[in-house]
C-alpha cells in the first residue's frame, strides 16, 4: 500500500514525499487507520519497522487539522536516545506543516530546563519525554495537560522492564481521562497486558510476527570463555578493514569501559556509551560514530533500542542477550535496506541456554565459528591460555561425566 491511499491531509502526503517515502510498512498499513478512527491501539512490532510514523503521521493529521492551542500529545518513552531521535523525526516531518514539538529528558545542560518549561507552559503540539524528567517538571505544578487528546506510549515493554510502571502512572494521574491511548511494544509480556486494562479503553490489537534476521545477515556464534572474547575481538577487527561501522552490545556499564580498554587501536576509534556519559557527550559519541570518525561503539543493553545508525557493517554482541527478541532488534542494525552485514555473538558456557532460545525463536540454528588457532591452542592449564582442540570451541562446553 503507498500512503496516498491513507485518508491523510495532502499537507502530510507532501511533506511523506519529500522524505523520500512511498509505500507503507505492514506495521503503518495496520495502525495509521486505526489511530485515524480514534480508536485505542496495542500495536505489537519490532524495532526497525517504521512503527514511529505509525503513530506520528495520524497524530500529525490531527493537528494539522484541528490546530489546538495547548499541547496536543504526549509521548513516553524510555530512553533520551529514543526521545531525541523520534524529535527529529516529528521535525523532518512537519517541516512544512508548522507542527512544534519538543524532546523532555534529563541529563542535558541546564538551560535546556528553561527551555523545557516554557514549552509545557506554553504548549507545543507534541512532547516526546522520559518519564523521570517530566515528573520533575510536573511535581512543580506549571505543567497543564488537561487539553492532551493523545498519549503514546513507545517502547512500552522496555519501560516496563527499567521499572517506570509507578512512574506512567503518576503521569496518566495528570491526564484527562478521555483520550486516545496508543502502546506501541516490541514484545507482549503478561505485564503489558495488565498495563492496558488500566489504561485504555476497548483497544484494537495488531500483533505482527516477529520477523527473523535479514537474508542479508551473516550469522555467526564463537562458543568460548569470557577471557577469550577481547582477544577475538580484536583479532577480527584487524583482520576486517573494510568494517568501518561496527556496533558492539554488552550487559553492563562497568563492561562497556573494560571492552574499550581492551579495543584501544593506533588504527582506528573506539569509544563507549552509557548512562553514565552526560546527555551532550552521548550526543557527541553518537554523532562521530554515525560520520564514521569513530569505527566502534560500545554500548550498554538499555541503549540498544534508542541508537538509530544505518549501514553498520558488524553488529557484535559481546554478552549473549537474556531475551531472545532482543537478538533480532540488535542483529536488524545490519543488512538494512537489502544491503549485507555481519552479526556475531559471543557465547560463554553459563549463556548457552540464551544461545538455545535465540535459535528457538528465530527458527534455526546459527553457525558456529571455529576460533583461531592463537586461541583455540592446547595448553597445559596455563594462566592466560585456554583449553580446546584447534579450530574448535565446542569441546569445553561439553557437560562432564559423573
Amino acid at each position: 500500500m503507498t500512503f496516498d491511499e491513507l485518508d491523510l491531509d495532502p499537507d502530510i502526503l507532501e511533506a511523506i514525499d519529500y522524505m523520500g517515502f512511498r509505500d507503507t510498512t505492514p506495521i503503518q498499513e495496520k495502525a495509521i487507520p486505526v489511530v485515524l478512527e480514534g480508536h485505542d491501539l496495542i500495536a505489537c512490532a519490532q524495532t526497525g519497522t517504521g512503527k514511529t510514523a505509525a503513530y506520528l503521521l495520524p497524530v500529525m493529521n490531527d493537528i494539522s487539522y484541528s490546530r489546538p492551542s495547548h499541547t496536543h500529545t504526549l509521548v513516553l518513552v524510555p530512553t533520551r536516545e529514543l526521545a531525541l531521535q523520534i524529535d527529529q523525526q516529528i521535525q523532518g516531518l512537519a517541516y512544512t506543516l508548522n507542527i512544534t514539538s519538543l524532546a523532555v529528558y534529563g541529563g542535558g545542560e541546564g538551560s535546556a530546563w528553561d527551555q523545557e518549561r516554557a514549552a509545557l507552559t506554553r504548549g507545543a503540539d507534541i512532547i516526546v519525554a522520559t518519564p523521570g524528567r517530566l515528573i520533575s517538571h510536573l511535581n512543580l505544578g506549571y505543567v497543564n495537560f488537561s487539553g492532551i487528546q493523545v498519549l503514546v506510549l513507545d517502547e512500552a515493554d522496555r519501560m516496563l522492564d527499567i521499572g517506570f510502571h509507578d512512574d506512567i502512572m503518576k503521569i496518566i494521574s495528570f491526564l484527562p481521562k478521555k483520550r486516545q491511548t496508543l502502546m506501541f511494544s516490541a514484545t507482549m509480556p503478561p505485564k503489558i497486558r495488565s498495563l492496558s486494562k488500566r489504561i485504555m479503553k476497548n483497544p484494537q490489537e495488531i500483533s505482527l510476527e516477529m520477523s527473523k534476521p535479514a537474508e542479508g545477515v551473516l550469522q555467526a556464534v564463537y562458543l568460548l570463555e569470557d577471557n577469550q572474547k577481547l582477544a577475538l575481538l580484536n583479532s577480527l577487527l584487524a583482520d576486517k578493514p573494510e568494517y568501518h561501522s561496527i556496533l558492539i552490545f554488552s550487559s553492563t556499564k562497568k563492561k562497556v569501559s573494560e571492552i574499550v580498554r581492551g579495543l584501544r587501536s593506533k588504527e582506528y576509534t573506539v569509544e563507549g556509551i552509557s548512562s553514565d556519559l552526560e546527555q551532550k557527550a552521548r550526543e557527541e559519541t553518537l554523532l562521530r560514530f554515525r560520520t564514521r570518525r569513530t569505527r566502534v561503539l560500545v554500548a550498554t543493553d538499555v541503549l540498544s533500542r534508542g541508537i538509530d545508525i544505518k549501514d553498520i557493517n558488524l553488529v557484535v554482541n559481546f554478552d549473549a542477550p537474556s531475551d531472545a527478541e532482543d537478538y533480532v532488534h540488535r542483529v536488524g542494525r545490519t543488512a538494512r535496506a537489502d544491503t549485507t552485514g555481519v552479526a556475531i555473538t559471543l557465547v560463554n558456557r553459563a549463556d548457552m541456554f540464551k544461545l538455545q532460545r535465540i535459535e528457538k525463536l528465530i527458527g534455526y540454528q546459527v553457525f558456529r565459528a571455529p576460533l583461531p588457532d592463537f586461541i583455540a591452542a592446547p595448553h597445559n592449564d596455563t594462566p592466560g591460555k585456554h583449553t580446546s582442540r584447534p579450530g574448535s570451541g565446542r569441546s569445553r562446553f561439553r557437560r562432564k561425566r559423573k
